[in-house]
């Protein structure tokens, strides 16, 4: 009887234990909850541009003064100095490509700039003085940019598209559009890289199109917010869409036909954008210019560029 005894207590003890584990692991993966991340006021007014490597390390611009380039260590709560752009340049955006290349966004000198894996001196790899910024930029599967290029005072803007020529130098164009656009702002690629999503800050429209070389086609209506409610966006491997709802103070996330399947609440009101990133790719990194700090919160799928990253998108 003894012997029973034990069985059925070591029994009892081992349910116990499988079940506060699996609680706590449902604790530990709570979808859609944000929590903040760094101490308030590390970043600036400006703070945008996240994006992740695969490292883990997340990348945000304006830590401390405008023109750098903070780091956010995997699993860290304080960013640390990463770069620091030429004198007068500002970053706007930042995405990696699938070599693991940085490329940042300059918005005050019509820079793109490029910082090879491994390195930390910004280069720049592609300048316009035609450029109002530029402000955003997504990057395709073959290493072609595409660049939000927004004219605040007009309230209106157009997309450029940046991509090397046969003979190895950086060619950028502005694309042809079936449509005169807003304020284009926020911006990124289906996971098949066919559509390129554009938010219209000034309108608040979200707008797709089909890419056909340099060229803009089939503009589609996706979703309409108040005017001046959208910033930064990106897509995830399902296709859905996460939209940075500045003043609001949520990330839309919807599907691509606009059906909002949720609004994630953040902690603070003004999100600028936001970023993939995390050991799976399914943490989404928000920036906050209301107290100048990075919150998160986990999704279920992880985003497009944190895929073509890995090689599998």
């Amino acid at each position: 009887m003894a012997i029973t005894s034990g069985r059925n207590f070591w029994c009892l003890c081992s349910s116990v234990l499988v079940v506060v584990a699996t609680a706590s692991a449902q604790a530990e993966t709570k979808l859609f909850e944000s929590a903040q991340v760094t101490p308030a006021g590390e970043y600036t007014f400006g703070i945008e541009g996240p994006a992740a490597d695969l490292d883990g390390n997340l990348f945000v611009v304006n830590l401390g003064k405008p023109g750098t380039i903070g780091r956010l260590p995997a699993g860290g709560a304080a960013s640390q100095p990463f770069t620091a752009l030429p004198e007068g340049s500002v970053g706007n955006a930042i995405r990696f490509d699938r070599s693991g290349t940085m490329f940042i966004a300059d918005y005050k000198k019509h820079n793109i700039f490029a910082i090879p894996k491994g390195t930390t001196a910004p280069a720049i790899w592609f300048h316009s003085d035609e450029m109002n910024q530029p402000n955003d930029i997504t990057i395709a599967h073959d290493g072609t940019i595409y660049a939000s290029d927004p004219n605040w005072k007009g309230r209106e803007g157009h997309i450029w598209r940046i991509a090397k020529a046969a003979d190895g130098t950086v060619q950028g164009q502005v694309m042809a559009s079936p449509r005169a656009m807003g304020t284009t702002n926020g911006i990124d690629l289906s996971p098949d890289g066919k559509t390129l999503y554009v938010g219209e800050s000034s309108n608040g429209q979200i707008w797709s199109y089909a890419i056909n070389g340099t060229e803009l086609t089939a503009a589609k209506l996706v979703k309409t917010f108040q005017p001046d409610t959208v910033d930064g966006l990106r897509t995830d491997v399902s296709g859905r869409l996460y939209v940075a709802r500045i003043l609001k103070g949520t990330v839309a996330l919807m599907k691509p036909n606009g059906a909002v399947e949720r609004e994630i609440a953040l902690k603070a009101k003004e999100p600028t954008n936001l970023a993939f990133g995390g050991s799976d790719g399914k943490t989404v990194f928000v920036t906050q210019r209301q107290g100048g700090f990075i919150e998160s919160f986990r999704t279920d799928q992880q985003g497009r560029e944190h895929c073509l990253q890995r090689g599998r998108c």
